[in-house]
């Protein structure tokens, strides 16, 4: 399987790298966190470690480390705006349960 972006989410991180003017793509990864166990992580990457899997999604690197693959893989990041409010969502099949404030989730 993958890690993918939407075309917005694609649109978004490349308009960050362009004005950040350094970074090879986005590094997704999770971390021990929340009332649910755990959360995602975005960052962007600079450069690509050996055991990171790397996938391109509509023009954009997708860098993941291995001790968070099996957490997300499937996983498609997708950057929504609704009324007031946008940000990148995570459409991520792994996931069993999120807690009520969607900060972390639970495979």
């Amino acid at each position: 399987m993958s890690v993918t972006l939407t075309e917005a989410a694609a649109r978004h991180v490349s308009a960050f790298l362009t004005k950040r003017g350094k970074g090879i793509g986005l590094r997704l990864g999770v971390k021990t966190s929340g009332c649910s166990g755990m959360a995602y992580k975005l960052e962007f990457a600079d450069v690509v470690n050996e055991d990171d899997q790397v996938w391109e999604s509509h023009g954009v690197k997708v860098v993941v480390d291995a001790k968070s693959l099996p957490y997300i893989d499937g996983t498609e990041l997708d950057y929504v705006k609704e009324g007031l409010q946008e940000g990148f969502k995570y459409n991520n099949p792994q996931e069993k349960e999120r807690c009520g404030c969607g900060k972390s989730f639970h495979v």
